[in-house]
């Protein structure tokens, strides 16, 4: 998936408490991570895709994603979910 992809989904959360909350309940299907955002904070939501099997997007930027989820600041995690 890309992130036009991403930008032009219906159903998708933003940042690490939405995603997290997403896999745990197994509404996401493909994860969106930034590649400059710290470790501690991408680390489990990693985990846990390769865990559930979900796809994993690598984006160059937090700003990147953030502009793909159509919010003025950096975005760490994404999910396209569904509903």
């Amino acid at each position: 998936m890309t992130l036009e992809e991403l930008q032009q989904a219906q159903n998708k959360v933003v940042g690490t408490r939405q995603t997290t909350k997403a896999l745990d309940s197994g509404c996401a299907l493909v994860v969106f991570i930034a590649k400059d955002a710290d470790e501690k904070i991408t680390a489990p939501i990693v985990n846990a895709c390769s865990q559930k099997g979900i796809e994993l997007c690598h984006v160059d930027s937090m700003s990147q994603l953030g502009k793909a989820c159509n919010i003025k600041v950096g975005a760490a995690v994404a999910a396209v979910i569904e509903k």
